[in-house]
């Protein structure tokens, strides 16, 4: 495990395995990372919220950027998030799966094995379709979310 010395991880939480977690990022009450497979990677700034299950399978790493938001109760399985995406609460995405820059998997969305959420795009449903491109506003959410996670953290440490 490499873990920096900035990250916030929650009582409850549990990390297992290969993992790496970068500079300001935070991992909330309940949540298991578990890498026993391959490895996990999470980047800096990246908040992993309440609940969620991260996890790898055999030869298929899960990826994690810089500045994600994982919405409470998700599960990531073996897939690939870039940075500043934000997965809604109780989205499920799986094995090769690829979330591209600043996309938006809605609460609830299933993204099947193999399949991409472009960039800047947001994918809602079961299995789930592309929407539409986002707007500018729903973007700066996505950074003012994660802002959010940051103060937070600092609430809590202390």
């Amino acid at each position: 495990m490499k873990i920096h010395e900035t990250v916030f991880i929650a009582e409850g939480a549990k990390v297992v395995g290969d993992v790496t977690i970068g500079k300001d990022s935070s991992v909330w009450f309940n949540v298991v990372i578990r890498s026993d497979m391959s490895y996990v990677q999470i980047g800096k700034g990246t908040n992993i919220q309440d609940l969620t299950c991260i996890h790898d399978n055999n030869n298929m790493p899960t990826i994690i950027g810089d500045n994600v938001t994982i919405g409470h109760s998700a599960i990531i399985h073996s897939a690939t998030i870039k940075n500043s995406a934000l997965i809604g609460m109780g989205a499920i995405v799986l094995d090769g799966a690829v979330v591209e820059e600043e996309a938006l998997v809605g609460a609830g969305t299933v993204v099947p094995p193999g399949k991409v959420v472009p960039k800047r795009h947001l994918a809602i449903g079961n299995p789930m379709k592309i929407l539409r491109e986002l707007s500018d506003s729903e973007l700066d959410d996505i950074v003012s979310n994660k802002d959010h996670y940051i103060r937070l953290t600092n609430l809590y440490k202390k």
